[in-house]
Order: structure tokens, then sequence, then C-alpha cells
């Protein structure tokens, strides 16, 4: 059984904000929600390469939408306590699950794909009945911008996932593909 933690420092760079730094002292509701949301991360597009020949950006734009949904649910589950502060931390001035979850969602995420969302969406109603998806995609003048910028996500979303994994105290369990481009 993993050592109980009692506090975890807090490093978190965001995009616009510049970043969240402190220490948070989670208490076993945020643990939970931590591992609940750890497990979202680590088996979806989020946290994995999405190479230039590979997957399709729209997958991985709704596969990141997901997690709003994930992330409320889990803050709808374990209640208020998990945004209760816990902690010192720049930002609100304290740290918890809440703080954190949020701000991945608001300040990470919803630019992106209040961004790119409706982008794709327009380009998609381009497409001809006789090309794929996936070669209409490639054909994108703006695929590769929005893979690089999904790879920028995927940098900020592992130094989350980790940070949940320590609050949730399991080792790292995100696999890299050989020859995939760490992220850390």
């Amino acid at each position: 059984m993993p050592k109980k933690l009692t506090s975890v420092k807090v490093s978190l760079k965001l995009p616009y904000i510049g970043g969240v730094e402190g220490t948070w002292e989670p208490d076993k509701s945020e643990r939970n929600a931590a591992w609940e949301m750890y497990v979202e991360l680590i088996t979806r597009i989020s946290v994995a390469e999405l190479k230039p020949d590979e997957g399709l950006l729209r997958e991985a734009l709704s596969s990141l939408h997901t997690l709003f949904d994930t992330t409320r649910k889990i803050l709808r589950k374990y209640g208020p306590s998990i945004a209760q502060p816990k902690g010192k931390g720049n930002g609100n001035g304290n740290l918890s699950f809440g703080y954190l979850a949020v701000a991945v969602l608001n300040v990470v995420l919803r630019p992106v794909l209040a961004k790119w969302h409706p982008l794709l969406l327009d380009y998609e109603t381009t497409k001809k009945s006789s090309v794929s998806r996936l070669e209409h995609e490639k054909q994108w003048d703006k695929n590769e911008e929005l893979r690089r910028v999904l790879n920028e996500i995927r940098t900020v979303l592992i130094e989350y996932a980790n940070l949940l994994a320590q609050v949730a105290g399991v080792p790292p369990l995100i696999v890299q593909r050989k020859n995939e481009t760490r992220a850390d």
C-alpha cells in the first residue's frame, strides 16, 4: 500500500496565466478524485503523441472535449470538499483538486477547443463523398498547425497527469511508444 501523501509541491505551467505553483495538501476525497481523473487522462489520445500520419484530428478534439463532462462528474461526485483550499499557492492563493481541474479545463482546453472545433467543422463540410475522412484531413492547410497545438496541450496534460498520479499515490502509468517524443 502506498504511503499516505500529506502534501505535494505543485508547479503546473499553464498557457496565458503562466502557471500554478504552491503546496497542495490533498485529503482522501481529493486523492480518489485525482485517481479517477488520472485514469481518464492516461487512457485518451490527450497524452499520446498524434504523429502526422496517425489518427483523426476530429477524434482528438472530441476526446479532449469529453474531459469537460468527466471533470464535471468527478466534481459533482465528490462535492464541494474537493474545491476547498488545502495548501498555499499562487493564482487564487490556495490549491485544491477543484481549482486545478477547472484551471486545466478553462485555461488549457477551452481556448483550443473554442478555436479549433469550428475551424475543423467548417473544413469538414467541404469533404467530397469519394474522399476518406483521413485523406480529407491530411489535405487541410491547418492540419500541421492543429497537430502542433495538440502536442503543446499534451505537454501540459502530461504534467497534470503526473501530478494526479503523485496525489493518488501511484507511479506514472503513461507508457511511451518507441520513438515517441517525450513531452515532460
